[in-house]
């Protein structure tokens, strides 16, 4: 599965590449460059982080399923128990 990003996202990232290279390395980076190494990072080691958010989502929705029944749980069987409490308050 190829990981799809907006071209004005995609612009936004290579700027930001360019601009680690420029604060942080001996030598800037070019714009072509700066893409292939965002191509590379994407193909590389986005479906890791891809697949630990998938992982994590997953892991909290089982969570919420499973406390569903606290949430939406009804006693059966409850309407002479009520209407005992009724006459009991009349």
């Amino acid at each position: 599965m190829t990981i799809e990003i907006a071209n004005e996202t995609r612009q936004v990232l290579i700027s930001s590449i360019q601009r680690y290279f420029q604060e942080n390395m001996d030598e800037p980076i070019g714009n072509i460059t700066a893409g292939a190494l965002l191509g590379f990072v994407l193909e590389e080691i986005g479906p890791i982080v891809y697949n630990k958010a998938v992982a994590d989502v997953q892991q909290r929705l089982q969570a919420r399923v499973m406390e569903l029944d606290l949430e939406v749980y009804e006693d059966e069987f409850q309407y002479w128990s009520k209407a005992d409490r009724k006459k009991k308050t009349k």
